[in-house]
């Protein structure tokens, strides 16, 4: 077998361009879906608060047991539908960002029931309030633990931001196809690419 990079390497401007792009889409998710995650994670902390922990199980249910691709499908295809339009990029993002919420929700709230509970009655005996407790005592505690699966997720959110060539995003996936439209030199692309 007969490799040849050439054809990849000389366009590979528009594959740093696409680097680019796939760099932007993860940050812009990732910033979502931790905003998102640590939201959820804490509402699903409480199940006395039967309206907001019923939504964040519902969230969690529906964003998790569905596959990533058919929620961008959603975002992309189906929101034009009811009059909503959203560049390839938002739909990208929002999609990327909302699926990697669910997980990392789940990792927040594990991390914060992995503190020991006598942390926040120690907390509400020195006369801090349940918010009081949770961001000065609790979280910073929790953040430690949180670190290691996190990284994992955010390493699955780079790889899966590869979905989004599939929804006309210029991402370095995007960028490989086109270069295999012209040079027939697939095997070469990818390996480039990953």
């Amino acid at each position: 077998m007969n490799f040849d990079f050439t054809p990849v390497l000389t366009d590979w401007v528009s594959l740093l361009h696409g680097a680019g792009v796939t760099v932007e889409v993860t940050v812009c998710a990732l910033l979502l879906s931790c905003v998102l995650g640590l939201l959820i994670g804490i509402g699903h902390l409480n199940p006395q608060r039967k309206m907001l922990y019923g939504v964040c199980g519902v969230y969690l249910s529906c964003f998790r047991g569905t596959p990533l691709l058919v929620q961008l499908f959603i975002w992309f295809f189906g929101l034009p539908r009811f009059g909503i339009l959203l560049p390839a990029f938002a739909c990208g993002m929002l999609g990327l960002g909302m699926y990697s919420a669910s997980y990392v929700s789940e990792v927040v709230r594990g991390a914060i029931q992995s503190v020991d509970r006598g942390q926040m009655e120690a907390a509400r005996s020195l006369g801090m309030s349940s918010t009081q407790a949770m961001m000065k005592i609790i979280l910073p505690q929790a953040f430690v633990r949180m670190i290691p699966p996190l990284g994992n997720e955010f390493i699955a959110l780079i790889k899966n931001s590869a979905l989004g060539s599939l929804v006309t995003i210029h991402d370095r996936m995007h960028e490989g196809q086109k270069i295999i439209g012209v040079s027939y030199r697939s095997l070469e692309t990818y390996r480039v690419i990953a």
